[in-house]
């Protein structure tokens, strides 16, 4: 049996609805009463699997999916994509004994697309606190988003290519794994600086997340070590103790350092000292991104990145998780940022796609990923060889498939980003 509550009236239609998928028929019913106990949120129906899930969304729209993942028939990981996808902009999150910090199922699941996750405590023990977490998180992931409207942005005119970087330094964090993982995926294997990362996550995830890192980008990457240079072709994780940050009179002799110094935001680590530390050695040939993520962290490392004539990119408030790291720093430029995320590719051939480019790319990269998703399935049913007749016949014929698509891509000429401006530069 699974609980579905009508929405009564027109003024109930705009509270944030709920879908919950639990196998528990006990976690069902808590989680129910914790969703229902204030006029904050709607529950929209309480299912036992995913296979249920997925008919309730065919039907219905929701806000945030609540997601066990031990559960029969599809495990919640497995189900993952396809309940984002059926969910059609619900927020996803995992509520699940096996959200432990440090698991790396929950690495998995973040990179997978779900935008955060709660560890669900053991039947019998649900207590009043565990409630207001819960009532938290859903008060962060049904925050509305409104249609990203473009503000006034400072073009580059006539178009000039972009300035040489040596170093890439991101910032994320609520939201920022997905995000990550797909601003990595796009990096090409030509691109040889090295790339600093500083994603807010407790320490028992930091190997679990370099892990993941490592895997999305398709190069070397590690959690960051005090007193090693920074190499090329590869890409250093701060830890969960302690800012990652470098120093030295230049690129050529960056040297990373640890510090566990306070910063004004509290975080650790922080954005902010990498961002300011990296600007010092690399000054205008430094290249900063802010992700997905709450907060102002980021935003006074940003302005020492602009201080020193380095470039600053956010992700648009439309494909992001929280719109605070990113958007205090979009604020400070007067500009809603440039989108990384949610199929937009900054790095493509090492060139950049504008926007309108990017809304002919995107379909079209989604039915190629469509076709590598069937030819693959195909393969393995098969048991197709990878050598011999047989696997060159199956190269062969996914190469026709690609040059197809491809036929249909727009061709980027001279890299013609738009830079946001940024409003009283070196200003408070």
């Amino acid at each position: 049996m699974h609980s579905s509550l009508p929405i009564p009236d027109a003024a109930a239609a705009a509270v944030p609805r709920v879908l919950i998928v639990d196998d528990s028929a006990v976690a069902r019913a808590v989680l129910s009463r914790f969703v229902t106990s204030e006029d904050r949120f709607a529950l929209a129906a309480a299912v036992p699997d995913a296979r249920r899930a997925l008919e309730f969304l065919s039907r219905e729209r929701v806000d945030v999916i609540l997601l066990d993942l031990e559960m029969p028939h599809t495990h919640g990981i497995d189900a993952l994509p396809q309940l984002i996808a059926a969910g059609q902009g619900a927020r996803v999150l995992v509520v699940s004994s096996a959200a432990a910090d440090g698991a790396a199922v929950t690495m998995r699941a973040l990179a997978l697309g779900a935008a955060d996750t709660l560890v669900k405590p053991a039947a019998g023990a649900f207590a009043s606190r565990f409630g207001e977490v819960l009532l938290a998180r859903l008060d962060l992931l049904a925050a509305p988003r409104a249609a990203t409207v473009e503000a006034p942005r400072r073009a580059i005119h006539p178009p000039v290519p972009l300035p040489g970087f040596d170093a890439i330094a991101i910032g994320a964090s609520t939201g920022g794994i997905h995000a990550l993982a797909s601003l990595l995926g796009e990096v090409p294997a030509e691109v040889r600086q090295p790339i600093f990362v500083t994603q807010h996550l407790p320490p028992a995830f930091s190997p679990y997340f370099a892990a993941q890192v490592q895997m999305s980008a398709r190069r070397p990457a590690a959690i960051a070590v005090d007193r090693t240079r920074a190499v090329a072709g590869r890409l250093l994780v701060a830890p969960g103790t302690a800012h990652l940050t470098v120093s030295g009179r230049g690129p050529e002799d960056a040297l990373v350092r640890l510090s566990t110094a306070a910063v004004p935001t509290g975080n650790l680590p922080s954005v902010d000292p990498m961002f300011a530390s990296l600007a010092a050695v690399y000054g205008p040939r430094l290249l900063a991104i802010v992700l997905s993520g709450m907060g102002r962290d980021g935003l006074e490392g940003a302005r020492a990145v602009r201080a020193a004539g380095g470039t600053v990119l956010v992700q648009d408030r439309a494909t992001s998780v929280g719109w605070g790291m990113q958007g205090v720093v979009a604020d400070a430029a007067g500009s809603t940022g440039v989108s990384l995320a949610a199929g937009t590719r900054i790095f493509c051939s090492t060139q950049v796609w504008k926007g309108n480019e990017l809304a002919r790319l995107t379909p079209l990269l989604t039915r190629l990923q469509a076709e590598l998703v069937e030819l693959t399935a195909s393969s393995q049913a098969a048991l197709l060889p990878t050598s011999g007749e047989g696997g060159k016949d199956a190269i062969a014929a996914l190469k026709t498939r690609i040059k197809k698509l491809e036929r249909g891509l727009p061709r980027p000429g001279v890299p013609t980003l738009e830079v946001p401006g940024w409003a009283g530069d070196g200003a408070g």
